[in-house]
């Protein structure tokens, strides 16, 4: 119960789906609509009519679905207080969960939040999916996430993602698509596979958390499954993050490859970089396979620069690191191009 007790703590009421947002008109024709306690985020989301929106959501907890579809592009969704917990968005719905009109959700329909809108932009906000395995032990899909990006140029910054088995959901519109991600500063907790999908995504300074789950086996999880493109020559990039524990020492992963069954000549890439990693991931073998026909060894697996206990190299062909020329192709410039969300930072 720990997730609920989490989210139920933090000021604000329940969402009532349907309740009509605040419009304000802001200067130089800036549109802005206003969501708080009581209101709807996803009311918000259709009100929405071109490009150049702001949802500003006020502090509370939002019990509700949200969902951003292709064609509501360049909208920006922030939390009204700087503090991403202030305001939380939080659903509880599992792969398994069944739907109303028959079969399940699936892993991505189990999505608290999903945007497939190009040009996103999310700030100073808690998306959540606190559907727990313990409440559900006849439930065979346990993937929760919390949630699943699409569509080009998605940026997040001070945004926490908590769930626990597939927690952010990076991919992309199509399987011949390279949409682009960006998250600076968020902060995402889970325990299996819970940083996944096929988008070329930069976790810019990011805080991983792994944690504790009753089980008696290890690993309890891995940190990334990455699933990119064998056409794209970038995956997955943290740097400059720090990845945490709480649960005991060696019990976690860095990652699995994931090669999906709808897409079986995927080369997933991940390189994690400058980045202080706890004594939580198991350094002597900080990989695993998630299917034995596609060994991690077969894939673009590479680290740099790496700090903290569970860097340590102790078995080097276990732990591939980049060379110092071939680290300067893994930056925040070399996978996204000429979309610069970061600035001149």
């Amino acid at each position: 119960m720990r997730r609920r007790t989490l989210l139920t703590g933090i000021a604000g009421g329940l969402a009532a789906v349907g309740t009509t947002p605040a419009l304000a008109q802001g200067t130089q024709g800036r549109r802005v609509l206003h969501v708080r306690p009581g209101g709807s985020v996803q009311a918000a989301v259709d009100a929405v009519t071109g490009p150049g929106w702001t949802i500003v959501v006020h502090p509370g907890t939002y019990r509700e679905v949200v969902n951003i579809p292709a064609h509501k592009g360049e909208l920006t969704v922030r939390g009204a207080s700087r503090d991403p917990r202030a305001a939380v968005v939080v659903f509880d719905r599992a792969n398994g969960t069944p739907r109303p009109e028959g079969g399940t959700y699936g892993t991505a329909g189990s999505a608290t939040f999903t945007s497939a809108a190009p040009g996103l932009t999310v700030r100073d906000l808690t998306l959540a999916n606190d559907w727990l395995r313990a409440d559900h032990p006849d439930y065979t899909g346990t993937q929760a996430v919390a949630a699943y990006v699409t569509g080009d140029r998605s940026h997040f910054e001070n945004v926490r993602f908590l769930a626990h088995q597939d927690t952010l959901f990076a991919d992309t519109t199509a399987l011949d698509a390279f949409d682009r991600q960006y998250y600076r500063h968020c902060y995402i907790e889970g325990d299996v596979d819970f940083v996944f999908g096929r988008a070329r995504a930069v976790f810019d300074a990011c805080h991983f958390h792994t944690l504790q789950r009753d089980v008696s086996f290890t690993p309890k999880g891995m940190v990334f499954a990455p699933a990119t493109a064998r056409a794209n020559p970038y995956g997955f990039l943290a740097l400059r993050g720090r990845i945490t524990s709480g649960a005991e020492d060696t019990a976690y992963k860095i990652a699995r490859p994931w090669v999906p069954s709808y897409e079986t000549t995927a080369w997933p890439s991940l390189v994690v970089r400058d980045t202080w990693i706890g004594p939580g991931i198991d350094a002597v073998e900080p990989y695993t396979n998630m299917r034995e026909a596609y060994p991690w060894q077969s894939m673009r697996f590479r680290e740099y620069g790496n700090s903290g206990p569970g860097a340590v190299i102790t078995v080097p062909q276990n732990r591939p690191q980049l060379t110092v020329a071939e680290a300067g192709a893994h930056t925040r410039r070399t996978y996204l191009g000429e979309w610069r969300p970061y600035g001149r930072r």
